[in-house]
């Protein structure tokens, strides 16, 4: 099944950044999308917010 979730050690991987960043930038996404402190980043969210490629990104998260 396709990873849909980011969370903050494949959000640092994905920008080569490092942990603590990648937890601020999700922080950020949430609240560009008003979604609550817990909430779910999806990839089309992080994507959107990121200007990555969403082909890319889920070929990365999933091994393909």
């Amino acid at each position: 099944m396709p990873q849909v979730c980011i969370c903050p050690k494949e959000a640092a991987q994905l920008t080569g950044t490092k942990y603590s960043t990648a937890k601020v930038l999700l922080q950020r996404i949430r609240k560009h999308f008003d979604k609550p402190a817990r909430a779910y980043v999806s990839v089309a969210e992080f994507c959107q917010f990121t200007h990555l490629p969403e082909a890319e990104v889920s070929r990365a998260l999933n091994g393909k």
